[in-house]
Order: structure tokens, then sequence, then C-alpha cells
């Protein structure tokens, strides 16, 4: 049976449009998700986050060998479930600075200054501290502070302030400049995706079909509009859904462009490479790749901290209080406590941002940072030092024609040479605080990582080995009106009818902060987009 919409994608974004158009129950839809549903165990406790990374649950995909970071690939981990990145992230609610959006508009995006989009953040979130006028209170996505943060999280806030980083108590209000705790999509201690707020109330209705495991191959164009989707399951090779309204591409800001040049819309130039039929040319399909980047500055701690957890006997210990109480440790997020800055005062919004985690990183350049097991087993902790405003600009290409390969992901990073003036003014940054009085009573023996001496070419050479990406992976099917806009202001993508693209990909610029805010927004505005007929 045909549907009116198709939806392809469960992540944030695709989860949100299931919710809102289902509303109406005079129309049908379809929410496709090339993963399974989100059973793992691991995804509600919000300590087990990194646990979730190379599993079942995820894309696992590599980029190209960077040059600015010794050549090194870097691992770029994507939901593959319910919920899509939502389901494995770290559950930092972060919107970004009000002056991101009214970029975008200044680009030529009418419709989405800040002032438009602020009701939309405000229409998903639940927020269990703060209210009006900058936070929702009836939204069907939970939002809160950490019940049971760790000691060291606000000495780092402390921290922050000796050194000269003001305290901030809410970085989605008024003002995002400044040191607080992080809040979380969290409810009851257990991590509140995408999935758990929007998806699971809504598919008791009976206009709306979710289907897993099913990966699809292309979008159907006749005639110059969209039709329909060609999938391929565990029981078929191909088969054909047709669409009588529109197709809704929400598959992120890698598999977006790859699944649009996979359909014969993109850079023909490329397409013909592949051997694919051009169905409408438009060069800006996975151009413009954007991705925050960070490196890091550890101690080892005089406290236990979350290093002790990894234990076998404390590991055991927290995930049973977890399972029969949800609380103890596991119910934190590896991250506890956030801070904007500027590393130039003049500047109109924070160009860094800082990550406090309670964790000590082993400080012999081998510790995969994705990967929990890896961690020392020695307690300690340590600031992420993040670039959160980019030059640098990367692409999304095909490696063949088949839907099941992954695509090529070459975000060029660090290739522009302010990105890596400010990520260096950055870790100084770090280091500052992490020997800020307050903060260094916990340190034993003062920093372990970086390593003497700390001269600008000792500590770029730290940054070439340590940088990896945020896994904010945006831009790739920008709006707007230039040569390489993919969707305008109303999303849709240029060219041919019926289609939109609503996810991250559709940020001409990345915002100021954690994406999934942002894109969970994205989700909401396209969705009444769609409903009111633009």
């Amino acid at each position: 049976m045909p549907y009116d919409y198709i939806i392809i994608g469960a992540g944030s974004a695709g989860c949100v449009l299931a919710n809102r158009l289902s509303e109406d129950a005079g129309c049908t839809v379809l929410l496709l998700e090339a993963g399974s549903p989100a059973t793992k165990p691991e995804i509600r406790v919000p300590g087990a986050y990194t646990k979730l990374n190379r599993t079942s649950v995820d894309w696992a995909f590599w980029t190209e060998p960077q040059k600015q970071v010794d050549n090194r690939k870097i691992f770029i981990p994507r939901g593959k479930t319910l919920g899509g990145s939502s389901a494995t992230n770290a559950m930092a609610y972060v919107r970004g600075n009000r002056e991101d959006f009214n970029e975008w508009e200044a680009l030529g995006n009418t419709g989405w200054g800040y002032d438009d989009v602020l009701p939309y953040f405000k229409k998903s979130e639940t927020n269990e501290q703060f209210g009006e006028p900058f936070h929702g209170e009836n939204g069907p996505l939970h939002v809160t502070l950490s019940r049971q943060p760790s000691e060291l999280a606000s000495i780092f806030v402390d921290a922050c302030e000796e050194s000269g980083i003001p305290r901030n108590t809410d970085y989605n209000g008024a003002e995002q400049e400044g040191a607080s705790m992080l809040q979380f999509t969290i409810k009851k201690n257990k991590r509140h995706s995408a999935a758990d707020a929007f998806l699971k109330p809504a598919m008791r209705r009976s206009n709306l079909t979710v289907r897993t495991n099913t990966h699809v191959k292309s979008i159907l164009i006749e005639d110059g509009r969209a039709v329909g989707v060609e999938v391929m399951t565990a029981y078929s090779d191909s088969e054909r859904i047709n669409c009588t309204r529109e197709v809704l591409l929400s598959a992120g800001a890698i598999q977006s462009p790859q699944l649009l040049m996979l359909s014969g819309i993109g850079d023909p130039v490329e397409l013909s490479k592949q051997g694919i039929d051009i169905k409408f040319p438009l060069p800006g399909v996975g151009k413009n790749l954007q991705d925050h980047i960070w490196t890091g500055v550890s101690s080892w701690s005089t406290i236990p901290t979350f290093n002790s957890l990894l234990k076998p006997f404390n590991m055991a210990k927290a995930a049973l209080q977890h399972l029969l109480f949800s609380s103890g440790p596991l119910s934190n997020s590896p991250i506890e406590a956030n801070a904007f800055l500027k590393s130039d005062a003049s500047l109109t919004r924070p160009d860094i941002q800082f990550h406090f985690v309670p964790l000590g990183i082993a400080d012999d350049y081998s510790t995969d940072i994705h990967d929990i097991k890896t961690f020392s087993k020695k307690d300690g902790f340590g600031i992420l030092a993040i670039l959160i405003r980019p030059e640098s600009r990367g692409y999304i290409g095909l490696k063949s024609s088949k839907p099941k390969d992954a695509p090529i992901i070459q975000p060029n990073l660090l290739s522009e040479p302010k990105d890596r003036q400010v990520l260096l003014a950055a870790l100084k940054k770090s280091m500052e605080v992490m020997n800020a009085q307050s903060l260094a009573g916990f340190s034993l023996n003062g920093l372990s990582f970086p390593h003497e001496p700390y001269t600008d070419a000792a500590l770029m050479a730290h940054i070439r080995k340590t940088a990896e990406t945020l896994y904010h992976p945006v831009g790739t099917c920008k709006m707007g009106k230039d040569s390489l806009a993919v969707v305008d202001s109303q999303l849709r993508v240029h060219g041919v009818k019926n289609l939109r693209v609503i996810d991250a990909s559709v940020m001409p610029t990345i915002v100021s902060g954690n994406t999934n805010a942002a894109t969970i927004m994205i989700g909401e505005k396209g969705a009444d987009l769609i409903k009111s007929g633009n």
C-alpha cells in the first residue's frame, strides 16, 4: 500500500517527524530504519555510553586519513537503531548560540533566526530545572541536570571561575558564555532518546508504521518528483514502497547525501564516476561537511573517579545498583560539566567549549577515547578542549554505487590555519583551568597529559596526536540559495518535488555546541512546515 509520508531514518529528526506527522489521523506515515529496535540494555544506562560504539547499534564509520592530525583515520560513530545517535550519544543537551541561528537567517534562510527557532526548542522540552522564557515545561523530551554529579564536576566550575570564565547556570538561556553543569536528555536516571520521547508514544497510532532492519537503496524519482523508495531487507533485495505526498530524508549528515547521490541527485561528475543515472544535477550534495574537533588534557586524581568503576567488582556493583534502583554512578553521563568561552574578547559568540570528564586518560597516546576498555584503571580527570566554530570544510563522497558500502568521509580537519590557532588557544586555557587552585588540589603531581615542554610546537604535536571529532557532522545538504545549497528554507530539495531533507545535514553552518538539540529542533520545525503546506 502507498503511504502519504515516508521518513527515511529513525534518528533524532526522524523520530520527531514520525510523531508530529502522525498526529493527523487522516494521513499515513511510514518510518524506515536500517538498524534494529533499541533493545540493547546499555542504551538506557547513561554511564554505559562508551560501550555502544563499535557494536550492532553503531555504523562505525571512519574518515579518510587526515593530513593535519598525523594522517590518522578518525573514528565516526553513528547510531544505527531507533533513536539514531540520540540512543548512543553522551546525552548533552546544548542548543548552540542565538547568533548561530541569526547567521542562518542572514545567509538567506528566512524563518530560521533565533526568535523563530526558540519556540521549537521549547516545544520539544520538559526541563526539570529551568522554565520560561527560554525553556519548555510540557514537551515530550526530558532535560535535566545530573541528580548525582561527582564532586569534581562542581570543582571544575570553580576552577573555571578562578581562570576568568564566569559562572553561568543556564547556557541554553539568556547567555551562552560561562561555566556550568551540563544539561542532559535523561529521565529518572535513564537515557531519554528521541525514540523514547517522540517515537514510542506515537507507535500506538494505527496510522504510523515503523519498519526496522530495512535499508533504503534509493529514492525513486519520476518526472522530477519523489514517488517512493526502493528498500532491501533480510527477505528481499528489492522492494518498492510508494508515496503519495512526500519523501522525507532524515538519515543524517553522512548518509542523507549518500542516499541522494545513490538516487541520482548530486554532482554530475561524481555520479558519472559511479555509473549512476543523473536525475537532477545538484553539485552541493555532500559538500560543506563540518564537525567539532577536540584535544585533551588530563591529571591523575587524589580521590576516586569514574576510572574506579572500570574495576570488575565496582562495575558489577554499579550495574546492579542501576538495574535495581536506577541510581548510582552509572546514572551519570561520562561528561558532567561544561564551559563556553571566546579565544578573542572581540568575538560576538564563543568559539571554544570545554567538557569536563571524571576520567583519567592514559598518557602514552595509545588510549582510544571511544572505547572505555582502554582507559586507565588509575583514577583521573580531564578536560576536552573543543573547537566549536571551525572554518575547515570537507565532503561526503561515494566509494561505490552499492547502498551498503560506507561513503567517503573527508572532513579536512584543521585544514584552515585559524582552526589550529584556536584549538591551541583552547588547549592552553584548559591547562590553565586544570592548574587553578581549586582543581589542582585534587591533582596528583600536576598535569599528566600533555607532557612537558609546553611550547607551542610541543602542544601542536600533542594536538596532532590526540585530536578527534566530537561526532557532530553537519552541513552536507545545506539550506540556502547559493550554488552549493541543497534545500531551500522550507527544507525542500532544489529541483525535485515532494522531497525534503530534515536533519543535521541542512545546517548551513555548525552550531556553537553539541548538535543533538538543534537537530531535534529542525525536526520540529520541519514537521510544522509540512503540516502548514509550505
